[in-house]
């Protein structure tokens, strides 16, 4: 092997982060080849994981590295909803089977071939939409050798009430909310006003009365809009003539 191509792998190695998913993309960026890539791909330098995407040998691969990959190349996506709250410690469920991932995007988004392809551990499911900016009310996540962006603990409720009540349980998401007794209220006022799903606005204002945190009280809920007519979130529920909403018996009976 010549001495510019042990350099280069060098080089390679010093930029590569553990555990994550090496980018043809960012390779020809950093000046290796598509030729050169294949050499090391021949050569047992990199091990294809599907088209434009490389691990080192024997690393093993999480779906956070993929993510921290994915948003160093400036793609809009992040973990979300349960998974974030999970992290942040809000998720307290113990959960039998396979674990289910929740990793948001904007509607224009779409993850590579070689994401939805690859064998994770767990369950990823992948959420567009734009019922919230993309950039609003994110948290850096450490993990063990990096940061990933996640949604905060004020984003990440709303977004579970986004997944009400196909994808995840309205009483568990009340469980959860009803023990939030930190959250910033600034920024749950700006996500409020900027999001456009009245479904989500309202069951969260109706479970955040119920819940009656101290932080409610600095809340300009004036400024929130929460459109007109009536939603029926669930059948066979109950009226709340104060939100409009139809909701299971259990919640309107707390």
């Amino acid at each position: 092997m010549s001495t510019n191509n042990e350099i280069k792998i060098k080089k390679l190695l010093d930029l590569h982060v553990p555990g994550t998913v090496i980018l043809a993309s960012w390779l020809e960026e950093n000046g290796f080849s598509h030729d050169l890539q294949h050499r090391y791909l021949r050569s047992g330098w990199l091990e294809s994981i599907g088209v434009g995407a490389f691990k080192r040998p024997n690393e093993n691969l999480s779906w956070q590295g993929a993510i921290f990959s994915l948003q160093k190349q400036g793609r809009q996506v992040h973990a979300g909803g349960l998974t974030a709250l999970s992290f942040l410690g809000y998720s307290h469920y113990i959960r039998t089977g396979l674990e289910t991932v929740y990793i948001f995007s904007d509607l224009k988004t779409t993850l590579p071939s070689w994401f939805k392809k690859y064998p994770w551990k767990e369950s990823v499911k992948h959420i567009k939409t734009s019922f919230i900016p993309s950039d609003l009310g994110l948290h850096e996540n450490n993990e063990t050798l990096f940061r990933i962006a996640i949604s905060s603990a004020e984003r990440a409720i709303l977004e579970c009430l986004y997944l009400c009540p196909e994808k995840m349980d309205l009483m568990e998401v009340y469980q959860i909310l009803s023990g939030m007794v930190n959250l910033r209220p600034d920024l749950i006022q700006k996500l409020l006003e900027e999001c456009n799903s009245i479904k989500v606005k309202r069951i969260f204002l109706f479970m955040l009365k119920k819940s009656n945190h101290q932080w409610r009280n600095f809340l300009s809920l004036n400024r929130v809009n929460l459109g007109t007519g009536d939603r029926s979130i669930v059948k066979n529920g109950i009226y709340d003539s104060e939100f409009r909403i139809t909701v299971p018996k259990e919640l309107a009976q707390l």
